[in-house]
């Protein structure tokens, strides 16, 4: 059976909570014999500051690993998907700096992204995962 929305969404996460450029590829290779193709990208910095940073890089990952064309509304599927997944957080990371992993993966016209943020202020940390999912 082919991978649906759910799955699409699960490897998105998956793809985020990687911990190493080594898990990272593994997992790739795992998703491309399912026919999924994913990318990662690590972002870092002062929250609100970065929003437009992050919908940026992973517009342009999805763009660089051939997820998604250079039309207009497979990037705006992308950067609102994006957008979903960092609203869910934005109550916990305003004024801290945040880090983490955005997760892109897509099948067929399932696109979806999950970003893990690590949320900190000195050494009190504080984590959170988002997910945004668009139909192509």
């Amino acid at each position: 059976m082919a991978p649906g929305s759910k799955e699409v969404a699960k490897a998105a996460v998956r793809l985020a909570l990687t911990s190493s450029r080594e898990d990272e590829n593994a997992l790739k290779a795992r998703y491309a014999e399912k026919g999924i193709r994913v990318a990662a990208v690590d972002f870092g910095g002062e929250f609100l500051a970065s929003v437009m940073r992050i919908v940026e890089c992973t517009v342009v990952a999805a763009k660089r690993e051939k997820i998604i064309s250079e039309t207009h509304h497979e990037e705006g599927a992308v950067a609102g998907a994006v957008r979903e997944a960092i609203s869910q957080i934005t109550s916990k990371a305003i004024g801290l700096n945040v880090g983490g992993k955005i997760g892109i993966a897509r099948y067929d016209e399932h696109i979806a992204v999950g970003i893990f943020f690590g949320i900190g202020l000195l050494h009190l940390n504080e984590v959170a995962v988002g997910l945004g999912h668009r139909v192509i």
